[in-house]
């Protein structure tokens, strides 16, 4: 043992760092003189878009949900069942629902083992399929959020299906079956044990039987549900031994307060609330509010996202304003801000002098209290009318972001981050509606429509709003738009973004508030275009309207880079080949959206890259398209997928020449709040509280550490690594992962490197399952080490299931 060896064992990094004559598990050979390629300067990435309230509950200060008020009423509430999304309406001793996406109708009791559910349905309109489910457990609102079998049927296609749902959708069969699609037809499911019998119409044979030999479902709830279509339910019997229940549906009246604020009635108080569609200042519906007789007060309450609370610190300003009109009003109108249950005021304002007309009414709110989960109110104490529209409340001063009505907690924990690229965009920009000019103009006029994510969807926050953040904060910006939004407004966008004030939708952005131009590069066609169906007439639409679109992109800003969206398959060269070859020369990116979720996604992103690279160049040898990442997708936001991100860092590396960024999605997540499966945010945060992911240090470790070129580097075992160093060759950095569970010991040889002697040490690590939560926000979170370095050599062990950045610097 050498005197240096004898020093470093004596050292508190002896777990970490060793040097050894014996045997290593791997070798890593670095070529710091042999530069293979430069790292894209833009590549920490983040994507963003209103999913899982990312945006509108996130990082937009709004901090009311539904503020429109176009949320309906709750559903009725059914003795005995519970609605599990849906609008179910008792008839004629029956039950109808409205076609809706996966909505439910769960009978509480009996839990049946073996038995029978019945009843006659008639179905209402066209769509898909409706019928019962069965045997089902740990139920949530959602499409597939629960276990259980389905049996429905299909009357356009005239098919009976049986599925098995865990928390997914599973065809197990399906046959041909004939009834009358505008009569009632009889439906009834024998179970016993694993096996399923259906029946059509009182057939004496069944119509479709089934054994479930993989793991099957034995106990559980019956319920009903409809996939896209209506219909109604009559004479629901279920049987399970000697018991017989047939089901009454008796409704329990439902105030009519738009579902995601809350009624607020004294005790001594009589109110009527109402819904008014005949005359709101914006959309479709404005709440109403009357105070008929007693004493105390009426008035609604909204709790912000999900109910989950407003954060609110002692001290704390905030700002909003409200529309009213009124109807024989007697008082004034009470603003406040209460604790949950409305028992303690921390802030209130009255306004007087309401009048018959919709007007705009300002508000200050200075707190006297700190309140994780405060309430915002809204009452009167005097007998009239007040009809309600377009609610904003927003904090103030330090606790918003430069200015802007976002949260300043989120965005700087974004900054935080390293990130140096964000793009706007994701399926909501697919949605008909996803239109620019709906997102510009006085936020209280804007109209709410019909999104993706979510049915009442708020324009306050919208793609100026990104730019603009974007400018503030240092990122690149690059967002989506609907593909087929009409040329003349997408030129109309050029102007209002990027024109001067003399230009007509320029002069309206220096109205708004901002007179200089925003920065901005890169804009992309549409998002996972044709990702339906491998379909020829498809990408060939999309091409027609990339085309298009980009005529007028590049006639009113030729700087912008256009980027394609369409879903790249490369088993369907012919239809890659086709849109390659239609926006070759006028694209500068493709729209790569790669998997995240397994340790070792890099190995993919690798492959996938070259063969893109491949392809381009087959098709065109001299094209100068390339490639960006714009979704790293996937389901966790565990140590796991932090290793996902950092391998798939790596691979970009690797291809840096060809690469511009790569977004990890998603930027951000409600926390509880996930509704849709993405359940991958990088940034988590509550009405008062932002942490952190394990992806988001992965973020941040190689953000914290980029060089511009990549080296050579030989690698032999079980380790992913990429080297990088700086342009005068003072600085070389070794990105490794280690996605094996057990610790690898590594001798580092550097070549065309030398005099380093410190390392500095940025460990990643854990259980591959570990989170971070608002308790513990860091408990998976970056460790720096120093550790000694002599020579052009040293033994390293790497951590297992761990992303480890090695600097060394001269």
């Amino acid at each position: 043992m050498n005197p240096f060896t004898r020093i470093a064992l004596s050292t508190a990094s002896l777990a970490l760092f060793a040097l050894t004559a014996t045997a290593q598990q791997a070798k890593i050979t670095v070529d710091a003189a042999k530069v293979l390629n430069k790292i894209p300067a833009k590549m920490y990435g983040s994507c963003i878009e209103d999913v899982n309230h990312e945006i509108y509950g996130g990082l937009y200060d709004q901090r009311l949900y539904g503020e429109s008020f176009e949320e309906p009423a709750p559903a009725i509430s059914y003795q005995g069942w519970k609605t599990l999304g849906g609008q179910w309406t008792a008839v004629d001793g029956g039950i109808e629902v409205k076609a809706g996406d996966g909505d439910k109708l769960i009978r509480e009791n009996p839990i049946v083992k073996n038995g029978s559910i019945e009843a006659d349905i008639k179905f209402t309109g066209r769509g898909d399929n409706a019928g019962f489910i069965m045997r089902v457990s740990h139920e949530q609102k959602g499409l597939d959020d629960f276990d259980g079998y389905e049996v429905s049927l299909n009357p356009d296609r005239q098919i009976l299906v049986l599925g098995k749902h865990v928390h997914n959708f599973k065809l197990l069969k399906e046959t041909k079956v004939s009834f009358d699609e505008d009569a009632w037809t009889h439906l009834k499911v024998e179970a016993y044990d694993g096996q399923l019998s259906i029946y059509l119409n009182n057939e004496s044979s069944p119509a479709l039987t089934y054994t479930d030999t993989d793991r099957p479902l034995l106990t559980g709830k019956i319920g009903l549900r409809t996939f896209h279509l209506g219909a109604t339910f009559k004479n629901v019997t279920i049987k399970q031994g000697a018991e017989t229940i047939k089901s009454d549906f008796i409704g329990k009246p439902v105030l009519q307060v738009s579902q995601v604020w809350d009624a607020v009635v004294s005790p001594a108080a009589q109110a009527n609330f109402e819904l008014d569609r005949n005359d709101p200042y914006n959309s479709k519906q404005a709440q109403v509010v009357e105070f008929v007789g007693g004493t105390g007060k009426v008035g609604i309450a909204n709790k912000g996202l999900n109910r989950w609370g407003i954060g609110i610190k002692q001290g704390q300003k905030f700002q909003g304003s409200v529309f009213f009109k009124a109807n024989g009003l007697k008082g004034p109108v009470t603003i406040a801000l209460q604790n949950a249950a409305g028992t303690k005021t921390c802030a209130a304002q009255q306004i007087k002098g309401i009048t018959s007309a919709w007007k705009k009414y300002p508000f200050t709110l200075t707190t006297n209290a700190t309140d994780p989960h405060a309430r915002f109110s809204i009452s009167i104490d005097k007998k009239g009318k007040l009809t309600i529209d377009q609610a904003t409340l927003m904090s103030t001063g330090a606790s918003q972001f430069e200015g802007q009505p976002l949260r300043a907690d989120i965005a700087h924990k974004m900054q935080e981050e390293g990130l140096n690229f964000v793009r706007y965009g994701g399926t909501m920009v697919n949605a008909p509606d996803y239109k620019w000019k709906n997102m510009v103009g006085p936020r209280d006029k804007r109209p709410i429509y019909e999104g993706h994510w979510y049915p009442y969807t708020s324009n306050g926050f919208g793609i100026a709003e990104f730019v603009d953040y974007c400018n503030a904060a240092g990122y690149d910006p690059a967002f989506a738009i609907n593909v087929e939004e009409k040329p003349e407004d997408i030129a109309d966008m050029l102007q209002y973004l990027t024109g001067g004030v003399n230009t007509s939708w320029g002069k309206k952005r220096a109205e708004a508030g901002h007179p200089a131009p925003y920065r901005l590069k890169y804009i992309e066609l549409g998002n996972e275009e044709v990702i339906w169906g491998d379909l020829k007439n498809d990408y060939q639409h999309y091409a027609e309207r990339f085309n298009l679109l980009y005529d007028v992109i590049h006639k009113n800003n030729p700087d912008i880079k256009v980027i394609c969206a369409a879903w790249w398959r490369p088993r369907s060269l012919d239809n890659m080949e086709l849109v390659f070859k239609a926006i070759d020369g006028r694209a500068d990116y493709w729209d790569l959206h790669t998997d995240a979720d397994n340790a070792d996604a890099g190995t993919k992103v690798d492959h996938d890259l070259q063969n893109m690279k491949d392809l381009f160049l087959k098709w065109n040898p001299n094209t100068k398209m390339k490639v960006t990442i714009f979704e790293e997708n996937g389901g966790l936001h565990n140590l796991q997928r932090a290793l996902g991100h950092a391998t798939t860092l790596n691979a970009v590396r690797r291809h840096g020449d060809f690469v511009l960024t790569s977004c990890a999605a998603n930027g951000l997540q409600a926390l509880g709040q996930n509704d849709n499966g993405w359940d991958q945010g990088q940034i988590f945060f509550t009405p008062s509280k932002v942490w952190g992911m394990p992806p988001f240090y992965a973020t941040q470790m190689a953000a914290k550490n980029h060089e511009p070129l990549r080296v050579e580097t030989n690698v032999e075992g079980d380790l992913d690594v990429t080297a990088t160093r700086d342009e005068q060759g003072n600085t070389l950095v070794l990105h490794a992962v280690n996605t094996k569970g057990k610790a690898v010991t590594t001798k580092v040889d550097l070549k065309g490197f030398a005099g380093a002697g410190k390392v500095k040490v940025y460990t990643l690590k854990g259980d591959l399952k570990a989170e971070n939560t608002p308790e513990h926000p860091t408990a998976i979170s970056t460790k720096e080490t120093i550790i000694p370095c002599s020579g052009n050599s040293l033994t390293y062990t790497f951590a297992a299931n761990s992303y480890t950045i090695l600097r060394f610097e001269k």
